[in-house]
């Protein structure tokens, strides 16, 4: 039953069923967009979808499912965010491992979009598709955006999948040529499930965390994790207001040289859940949400962090 290759997804019910009955009637769109949170299964909905596209009466599906998670499909390709470095690009894991501390977001580039229509320039070489998926397509510059828009236009004998968090994030045009599939938040019960299955347990013991969560299972294991990465003392330095501005500085300071930016974005959302629960003054969370916008924009970390931490001495 084709509905059984989406058994790992929890809670996505109404996604399983738009894509069950496209591959049952045999009415596969040349592009889907896969919206919603983080975290909720879009991403693994994403390689489900793919290995049904993909699957070959010849092959055996343990073979294919194994070639897919292995990333070694010729039909498949998988497109995550980059880094540039030294004029090689870079997924967040490697860059990780090579211990560079970057500055901005990753990024789906031009580079990798003008891969992507060199990858569907051939036909397939075992399935009766080829497929790509677009991870964090939200990511996209303009001119990458504009690149993906042309492919789009004659996708050849393939199915491009596109993830982003909503429509609002990608180029109305782009949209317009997706069939879309929405994804929601998990309830509590679904999202308890997920995480025990996942052998994530302790997390549910972790209110702060399922409060940043709000019902994505990847968001929590994510903000687990990066609140296990902070230093405690940074921590608890941060979830004080600074009592001068020289004590603003000096935490700007340490924070700046702890924490990558991916980090410091984490440790904002932190910070206003717990300021927003604790019934702090608004201006407090207006500062922060500032300061996002600007780390966002690529401005100097500590910079952001200084302006920030100094005007909060004065709220």
């Amino acid at each position: 039953m084709v509905s059984s290759g989406f058994a790992p997804l929890v809670g996505q019910a109404p996604a399983v069923e738009l894509l069950t009955r496209a591959v049952t009637q045999n009415r596969i769109a040349p592009a889907y967009l896969f919206t919603g949170s983080q975290g909720v299964g879009r991403s693994l909905a994403a390689r489900c979808f793919a290995e049904l596209l993909l699957s070959n009466p010849r092959k055996s599906s343990a073979s294919l499912r194994h070639r897919i998670d292995q990333g070694n499909h010729p039909d498949l390709l998988w497109v995550e965010p980059t880094y540039s470095h030294q004029g090689k690009l870079l997924s967040p894991a490697e860059a990780a491992e090579m211990g560079l501390k970057r500055k901005t977001p990753p990024v789906i580039r031009l580079e990798q979009v003008r891969q992507i229509a060199q990858f569907l320039g051939r036909p397939p070489l075992e399935a009766p598709r080829s497929v790509v998926v677009l991870n964090q397509a939200e990511t996209m510059a303009e001119a990458a955006a504009n690149g993906l828009l042309k492919t789009l236009e004659e996708p050849g004998q393939a199915t491009l999948i596109l993830l982003s968090p909503s429509v609002d994030a990608l180029l109305p045009t782009l949209v317009s040529r997706c069939q879309r599939i929405p994804f929601y938040r998990l309830s509590e019960e679904n999202l308890a499930q997920v995480l025990t299955q996942a052998g994530q347990a302790e997390i549910l013991q972790q209110p702060q965390v399922l409060a940043i969560a709000q019902g994505s299972p990847g968001e929590a294991i994510a903000s687990w994790q990066q609140l296990q990465a902070i230093p405690s003392e940074l921590l608890d330095a941060a979830t004080q207001i600074p009592c001068s501005v020289r004590a603003a500085l000096e935490l700007a300071r340490q924070i700046d040289k702890a924490l990558d930016t991916e980090t410091q974005l984490w440790l904002i959302t932190y910070l206003q859940h717990r300021y927003w629960q604790a019934q702090a003054k608004p201006g407090l969370l207006q500062q922060l949400e500032t300061a996002r916008r600007h780390l966002l924009n690529s401005v100097q970390p500590r910079l952001v962090w200084e302006v920030t931490l100094m005007a909060m001495v004065d709220l």
